[in-house]
C-alpha cells in the first residue's frame, strides 16, 4: 500500500517549555505549570532541567502532576530551565523522557524536542565514525554533539545553532539550555508551533500560547520559522537564520492537537475549529434531529456545524474527565479498552433520534466504530458522521503517530468502504480546499502531507511538494 520510510527511534508529538527568571524559586514552577498546561500534547513522560551553577534534572514516566512534588521542585531551584512532556508509539521507558542532557567539552547541553529529525540515522552514523559515543542513541544527542562542535570551532553559540540547523532535516521546535543560556529554535518551515511570552520577572518559551495564560503572563509572539530566540530575565534576543518562500505549518495542530484556547501563528484554534464545522455543514448537509460532538476533540466543529445547519446541538456523549486521549496511546489494545472507559451515551438525547456525529478526524477508525455502535445500542435511529479533516491517506513523518499506511483506515479505501467499516448511515469529510479556507492560511504554507501524500521536504519514496533542498535558502 505504498512506500514506507525506514526509521528507527520514536515518533513523537510533544510539548516543550523554557523559562528564565530572576527568582530561583519561580523558574521551576513556571516550567511545571507550563508542562501542566501542555499535558494534552503528551501523557507518558515529562521532565524539567534547570541551571543553578550546574544542570539539575528530574524526569520520569507518567503525568506531570505525578512526576513532580513540591519537594522535587524545591530541589530544582534555578534561574534558567527547560521542560518537556512526551508521548511515543512505543511503550515508554524512563530513558526516553526528556530533556536529554549531554555533557560535552563545552559544558552541559540540555535539549527538549517536539518533532522528528528525518535524517537522524545519517547524522548519528557520521558522528559515530568521528568517535562520538551515544548513550541513548537519540537524535537529541546528535544535535548536542553538533552544537558542541560548533561552539568549539566558532566560539559563538548563535553560529553553532545556525550550523546545527543547516545539518538537521525534519520538524523541530526546540528548547535548548547550553550551560546557563536558554534558546528556542523553530525549523525553517515552521512545522511545529513555538512562541514567546512575558512572565512576572522573566520570559518564557512554549509550544502553545495557552501556557502564558495559565502562568498569568502575556503571550508576545510566535517564533518565526527558521528563527532562534534567547531568553533572559531581562528580555528576548531574536535572530532569523532561514526564510523559505513557503512555510509548512502542520494543519493537524489546528484540527486536533493544540488546545482550543491557544493561538497558533496568529489564529485562535477554537475559531478555526468552529469555522471548520461551518464549512463542513455547507459541503455535507444532513437531515437529522441533533448534532452530537465527540468530546472533546469535535466540540468546536460541532458547534459550527449546528450554527450553519440550524440543527440543534446536544451533549449526547459524556466523557470521563480522567481518561487519556486515545489517539496518542501507544498500543491498539490500550486504545480499544480506553474507548469504553472514556465515553458513555446520554440516552435521552440519542434514543429515537437521527444523529449527526461530528469529530475532528478518523485515523485508525477504532474509536469511531465503537462510538457509532454505542449510539445505535442507545437507540439512535440514524448516525451520520461528519469529519473536520480530509481523509488521512498517508503517513506523517514529522511527529504525529501515523507512521505507516496500514495503520490508516482511509489509505486505499473509498469513503463508502470506510462508512461500512464504522457502521454509519452516511460519512463525509471536509475537503482539502474547505479545510484550507477554514484555517485561513495559504495552502502552500501548510503541511498537508497526510491528506495529500505530498510533503514539504524530500522523503525517500514519497512525493515532494514543491520546495527544493533547504540549503538553497542558506
Amino acid at each position: 500500500m505504498g512506500n514506507k520510510i525506514a526509521r528507527t527511534g520514536l515518533v513523537e508529538k510533544c510539548g516543550v517549555v523554557g523559562a528564565a527568571s530572576g527568582n530561583l524559586e519561580h523558574t521551576p514552577k513556571y516550567l511545571y505549570y507550563g508542562l501542566y498546561a501542555l499535558q494534552h500534547r503528551g501523557q507518558e513522560a515529562a521532565g524539567i532541567a534547570v541551571w543553578n551553577k550546574d544542570v539539575r534534572c528530574h524526569k520520569g514516566l507518567g503525568l506531570v502532576s505525578h512526576i513532580f512534588s513540591n519537594d522535587i521542585l524545591s530541589n530544582l531551584a534555578g534561574n534558567r530551565g527547560i521542560g518537556h512532556t512526551y508521548y511515543s508509539i512505543k511503550l515508554s521507558v524512563p530513558e526516553n523522557a526528556q530533556p536529554h542532557i549531554v555533557k560535552t567539552h563545552v559544558g552541559d547541553i540540555a535539549i527538549a524536542h517536539n518533532g522528528i529529525i528525518v535524517n537522524s540515522e545519517e547524522l548519528k552514523s557520521s558522528l559515530m565514525k568521528e568517535g562520538h559515543v551515544f548513550v541513548l542513541g537519540s537524535e537529541e544527542e546528535a544535535m548536542a554533539y553538533i552544537l558542541a562542535r560548533g561552539i568549539k570551532d566558532s566560539g559563538n553559540v548563535w553560529r553553532a545553532i545556525y550550523g546545527m540547523m543547516r545539518k538537521i532535516k525534519g520538524s523541530y521546535a526546540l528548547t535548548i539550555m547550553i550551560n546557563d543560556r536558554v534558546f528556542g529554535v523553530r525549523d525553517p518551515y515552521g512545522i511545529k508551533p513555538l512562541c514567546v511570552g512575558e512572565l512576572d520577572g522573566g520570559y518564557g518559551i512554549a509550544s502553545e500560547s495557552v501556557v502564558f495564560d495559565v502562568l498569568g503572563g502575556r503571550f508576545l509572539y510566535d517564533i518565526l520559522p527558521g528563527e532562534v530566540v534567547e531568553i533572559t530575565e531581562d528580555g528576548v534576543e531574536r535572530r532569523r537564520f532561514f526564510e523559505v518562500e513557503h512555510t509548512a505549518h502542520c494543519f493537524f495542530e489546528y484540527v486536533y492537537f493544540a488546545r482550543a484556547d491557544s493561538v497558533l501563528d496568529g489564529r485562535e484554534v477554537y475559531s478555526v475549529r468552529r469555522q471548520i464545522g461551518r464549512v463542513l455543514a455547507d459541503e455535507h448537509p444532513a437531515n437529522a434531529d441533533v448534532v452530537i460532538p465527540v468530546p472533546d476533540s469535535g466540540r468546536a466543529q460541532a458547534y459550527g456545524f449546528s450554527e450553519k445547519s440550524g440543527i440543534p446541538i446536544a451533549e449526547g456523549l459524556m466523557k470521563n474527565r480522567y481518561s487519556q486521549r486515545t489517539f496518542i496511546m501507544p498500543t491498539q489494545l490500550q486504545r480499544e479498552l480506553s474507548v469504553r472507559a472514556k465515553l458513555n451515551v446520554v440516552r435521552s438525547v440519542v434514543d429515537g433520534a437521527r444523529v449527526v456525529l461530528v469529530d475532528d478526524s478518523i485515523v485508525r477508525g477504532t474509536t469511531m466504530r465503537k462510538i457509532v455502535r454505542m449510539l445505535r445500542k442507545a437507540g439512535a435511529k440514524e448516525v451520520h458522521v461528519r469529519i473536520g479533516s480530509p481523509p488521512i491517506i498517508a503517513p506523517c513523518y514529522f511527529g504525529i503517530d501515523m507512521t505507516t499506511r496500514d495503520q490508516l483506515i482511509a489509505s486505499g479505501r473509498t469513503i463508502d468502504e470506510i462508512r461500512r467499516i464504522i457502521g454509519a448511515d452516511s460519512l463525509n469529510y471536509i475537503s482539502v480546499d474547505g479545510l484550507v479556507k477554514a484555517i485561513g492560511v495559504d495552502r502552500n504554507d501548510l503541511c498537508l502531507g497526510c491528506v495529500t501524500a505530498e510533503y514539504p521536504m524530500n522523503i525517500p519514496g514519497e512525493k515532494h511538494r514543491f520546495q527544493e533542498r533547504l540549503d538553497q535558502f542558506i
